[in-house]
């Protein structure tokens, strides 16, 4: 890899990161100065922005023809925030699960899981199907407000701390309307850098712009929700850190690909790889969220070690597959008949134990 190309796609990165908070503070702000309160910026706004890149990325993959990278980048984001992140996050404290993320947010996120996944079968998203999409994303969120502000008067004060209220030197609105400016032509450029850099890559690897985007790609447009989960996890705000995750899923789905494929009238045309393999192991990971959280309504260390090490397997296996290397059978049926088999039964005698303890007096 030449030093041009690595330094177009951590110029990329910085571009895309930097662009995603001058476009969410610029936003934030003028919607405030229009007397939006701040229950609705933080559900909007705030929420849309740490996706900001991946939607940058998506859409202008679709617009340079590069749709690969578009559905990878949703598809491997998908993955890694709840293998990689929550995992991470997991290992460093255990995380408390919120009944409302197990009762309504997780499966939202399934539905959508599997909406795609139906999608995709025939080969391609159709632009009517991103359509729908869109509109589920556009209903999705103007459920959450109503909700919210049923659930508490003091909705409002909980999202205050999202956007820096006492700042000064950007409460004029030509200054918000300049960070939003300035904030989009960073996420223009920073996708541009970042695709381009990917598509090289790709070339000089000798390995297809699928694989590149459900990796190095989806690890970069993650940074946002790395940072946020992260950082919320070692301030000891647990349920902030598995929210996010769940969240930023639904949205990728919703959103990042439901606006990307609009702007293809012939619709995205899904890699056969994806239609039989990474599309389903996105549906298995959203699904084995909800006996993971169901069980004692934490993410315990262990099973953060587990999301993590499988995660390790998942990037073995797409590496293996682009070289066709001779250890790929060895190694798929090892993750077949012996990992996967005795991760489900842990969990499944885990599940059963903290069930137990919860029933005692």
């Amino acid at each position: 890899m030449s030093l041009t190309i690595v330094l177009m796609f951590i110029g990329g990165l910085v571009a895309l990161v930097l662009g995603a908070g001058w476009l969410v503070r610029g936003a934030a702000k003028l919607a405030l100065s229009f007397g939006i309160s701040p229950l609705v910026v933080g559900l909007t706004v705030v929420a849309f922005g740490t996706s900001a890149p991946e939607l940058a990325v998506s859409a202008g993959a679709v617009l340079d023809g590069k749709v690969d990278i578009a559905i990878g980048n949703v598809v491997g984001s998908n993955i890694l925030n709840v293998l990689l992140i929550l995992g991470a996050s997991a290992v460093i404290t255990p995380l408390v699960v919120h009944l409302q993320l197990i009762r309504q947010e997780v499966p939202i996120m399934i539905a959508a899981s599997v909406a795609l996944l139906l999608m995709m079968l025939d080969g391609v998203v159709a632009t009517w199907e991103s359509a729908l999409l869109v509109g589920a994303m556009v209903i999705y969120t103007v459920f959450l407000v109503w909700q919210s502000r049923r659930q508490s008067a003091s909705a409002d004060a909980e999202f205050e701390g999202e956007v820096d209220l006492n700042s000064t030197w950007d409460r004029h609105w030509s200054v918000q309307l300049g960070l939003i400016l300035l904030g989009l032509v960073a996420l223009v450029t920073g996708s541009h850098f970042l695709v381009e850099a990917a598509v090289t890559t790709a070339k000089q690897w000798g390995v297809s712009d699928v694989v590149i985007a459900l990796t190095i790609v989806a690890l970069g447009t993650s940074l946002p929700e790395i940072a946020t989960s992260v950082t919320a996890a070692l301030k000891g705000q647990r349920d902030m850190a598995v929210g996010n995750v769940v969240g930023s899923n639904t949205f990728n789905i919703l959103g990042c690909l439901g606006i990307s494929g609009m702007f293809s009238t012939s619709g995205l045309v899904v890699a056969e790889s994806v239609i039989h393999f990474d599309a389903w192991v996105m549906l298995a990971v959203a699904l084995a969220c909800l006996p993971i959280f169901i069980s004692g309504r934490e993410i315990a260390r262990w099973e953060g070690v587990v999301f993590l090490l499988y995660y390790a397997a998942y990037t073995a296996y797409l590496i293996l597959a682009s070289q066709a290397h001779d250890a790929l059978q060895q190694f798929s049926a090892v993750m077949l008949y012996f990992v996967v088999p005795l991760t489900v039964i842990t969990m499944a005698v885990s599940l059963f134990k903290r069930r137990r303890v919860g029933r005692r007096p």
